[in-house]
C-alpha cells in the first residue's frame, strides 16, 4: 500500500509543474512490470496490395480504421490510373507504385516497405506473383484472396473472371472463397479459411463474381484481424 501511495502522490504532485504525462508514461511502465495493467499492444502496420479498382481493399480500409492496434499504412499498386489508389487518397493512406523490374529482379520492395514500417502484406486482388525475396522478408505474414475453393482453380492465369468462367464450364454446383498464407506458388501457401456459395443453373460467370465479391467483402476484413490477433497474442 506504501508503494501505491508513493506513486499517487508523484503523479498529483507533477500536476501543477506540468509534468504528469512524463511520470504517467514512467508509473504505466511499472505497472505493467507489476501485471497489473495489461501489456501495451504494439501496432501492426498492414499494407495492401491491389491492381485494380479495390473493393476489397476499401472494405478493409472502412473495417480497420480506428482499430486499437491494427493500421491500414500503405497502399501497394502495380497500375497507375488503377481505382484503389483514389481509394487510398480518400482515406489519407500512402501509396507506392511499383516496377516490374524492380519488383523481380530486385529485392521485392523491401527496403521501401520497411521504410514504411510495414509488419504484415494483404493481397487483395494484386495479379502478380510475389517473389521469393518478399516472402523471405514476411514469412508467414503475407496473405492472399483467391475467388475459388482452393485447390481448384488456382494456379498461374487463374484469376477473376478467368476463374468464374471455369467454375460455370464445369457446371460445378457450388465456389466460394480461400484465404490463404502465401509462398513461392501460386496459390499454394498454408489454407487459413475458405467460405462457399451454391451455383444456380441460371447462374453466368458475372452473377457468380457478384457472389464471390460479397463472400470476399464479408470475410477478408474478418479473417485479416484474427490471424494478425493470433500474431500478436501466440498460443
Amino acid at each position: 500500500m506504501l508503494v501505491f501511495g508513493y506513486q499517487f502522490i508523484i503523479l498529483l504532485v507533477s500536476i501543477p509543474f506540468g509534468q504528469f504525462n512524463f511520470f504517467w508514461k514512467f508509473e504505466k511502465k511499472l505497472l505493467r512490470r507489476m501485471k497489473i495493467l495489461k501489456p501495451e499492444s504494439t501496432i501492426i502496420n498492414v499494407a495492401i496490395f491491389a491492381s485494380g479498382a479495390g473493393s476489397n481493399a476499401k472494405k478493409i480500409i472502412e473495417h480497420f480504421k480506428g482499430h486499437p492496434y491494427i493500421k491500414i499504412a500503405l497502399i501497394v499498386c502495380n497500375k497507375p490510373g488503377a481505382g484503389v489508389l483514389d481509394i487510398a487518397t480518400a482515406a489519407h493512406i500512402p501509396a507506392l507504385i511499383i516496377e516490374k523490374e524492380k519488383f523481380f529482379r530486385g529485392n521485392g520492395y523491401v527496403d521501401e516497405l520497411k521504410q514504411y514500417g510495414i509488419d504484415f502484406i494483404v493481397l487483395a486482388g494484386f495479379l502478380w506473383k510475389v517473389p521469393v525475396s518478399l516472402i523471405q522478408a514476411y514469412p508467414q505474414r503475407i496473405i492472399n484472396i483467391h475467388p475459388a475453393l482452393l485447390p481448384n482453380y488456382g494456379g498461374k492465369g487463374m484469376y477473376g473472371r478467368f476463374v468464374h468462367e471455369a467454375v460455370i464450364t464445369a457446371k460445378d454446383t457450388e465456389s466460394g472463397i480461400s484465404i490463404h498464407f502465401v509462398d513461392e506458388l501460386y496459390d499454394h501457401g498454408q489454407l487459413i479459411f475458405q467460405a462457399r456459395c451454391s451455383i444456380d443453373p441460371n447462374d453466368t460467370p458475372d452473377t457468380l463474381a457478384q457472389k464471390i465479391h460479397g463472400l470476399e467483402h464479408a470475410h477478408y476484413p474478418l479473417i485479416i484481424e484474427k490471424v494478425i490477433g493470433e500474431l500478436q497474442n501466440p498460443r
